[in-house]
């Protein structure tokens, strides 16, 4: 059987300028798999500029790859025509940052549970139609007496995200592509929004490739992560493993970043700091390297994906007595 997902040395490239073409890689050479009978949460983590947006993107078919391939089912989302097409659509799903930016302020709930209901024939009458609303609604935790019939100005933003949730689980998706979920509502409803997209995990079969720069969440809802900057994989592994004993320079600076619930511990009191430097002298070579401590000049070549453990490994030349690995074989990494 083949991969539900699978992302084959993909590169994504955006250029600007007419006489002077200037390009930037927002996604570089990134090979990845997710497996039809093993559904999972994969995290995909970096600051802002990383390429995690990109990559959503590109998974969605909103755009395509300047260079590799995007498979699902083992057919390249590009070319999917027709029915296939069709299929893909419902079957690979999204839940945006904004919940206020996804609803029409004119239409209610039911109105926009019902526009998938109708585009893909889910249901043979308004009654069974009613009914799917209400399953999906009670799955991610809402009363449907509350929301439905209601504009979506009467409803917190907490209620509207998780109805985007709703929305897409109406289709009973394979993959929920998640983008920064949780990053616009108040913090004391982000528990519940993480624990409904665990249940779809576990209750629904859905596998989910949840995109943040917040690794707090990352850590409580994913069983794997890839750390990404400037479009690189700088790290990839067990979740456990790579928040609990980052590796990577920047992914230790990223997790440093985080607030931690201990007023004795006062952030940046690792050893590890970002450094000013010429971003123009370091266009070849690991992207990290203008901002590393400890760059070498090793540091002009692209560094591999060193394994450290066997869900474990990073892009650094501080690790290089380690074994190499392919791009190709990043999957190895990532435990379902």
């Amino acid at each position: 059987m083949s991969d539900l997902l699978e992302l084959k040395n993909v590169t994504k490239t955006y250029s600007r300028g007419l006489l002077s073409r200037v390009s930037t890689t927002a996604l570089n050479n990134v090979s990845l798999k997710l497996e039809t009978e093993q559904p999972t949460i994969m995290t995909v983590a970096g600051e802002s500029g990383s390429g995690k947006t990109t990559m959503a993107m590109l998974l969605l078919g909103f755009i395509t790859p300047t260079s590799g391939q995007i498979l699902y089912k083992g057919k390249d989302i590009q070319t999917l025509r027709g029915e296939e097409r069709m299929r893909f659509r419902r079957e690979v799903q999204a839940v945006f940052q904004d919940p206020f930016a996804v609803f029409n302020p004119f239409y209610t709930v039911d109105h926009l549970l019902s526009v998938p209901i109708d585009r893909f024939k889910l249901a043979k009458s308004k009654n069974e139609a009613r009914d799917k609303m209400v399953e999906a609604l009670t799955a991610v935790g809402l009363r449907p007496g509350d929301v439905l019939g209601r504009f979506p100005h009467q409803l917190s933003g907490g209620q509207r995200q998780r109805i985007n949730v709703a929305r897409a689980l109406l289709l009973r998706p394979k993959l929920l592509v998640a983008d920064e979920p949780v990053s616009m509502v108040d913090a004391s409803l982000r528990a519940n929004i993480l624990e409904t997209l665990r249940s779809l995990q576990k209750n629904y079969g859905v596998s989910i490739i949840y995109i943040t720069h917040d690794l707090t969440t990352a850590y409580h809802i994913s069983n794997s992560i890839i750390v990404l900057y400037q479009g690189s994989v700088m790290e990839a592994g067990d979740v456990d493993a790579v928040i609990k004993t980052p590796q990577h320079p920047y992914t230790r600076l990223l997790i440093d970043s985080n607030p931690w619930p201990d007023i004795n511990r006062r952030w940046g009191e690792t050893e590890i700091k970002a450094r000013e430097a010429d971003l123009s002298k370091y266009s070849v070579g690991c992207r990290f390297s203008a901002r590393c401590p400890f760059v070498m000049d090793k540091c002009k070549e692209v560094p591999p994906l060193f394994r450290l453990m066997q869900y474990q490994a990073a892009s650094c030349y501080l690790y290089e007595q380690h074994p190499s690995i392919e791009p190709e074989k990043l999957s190895e990494l990532l435990p379902a």
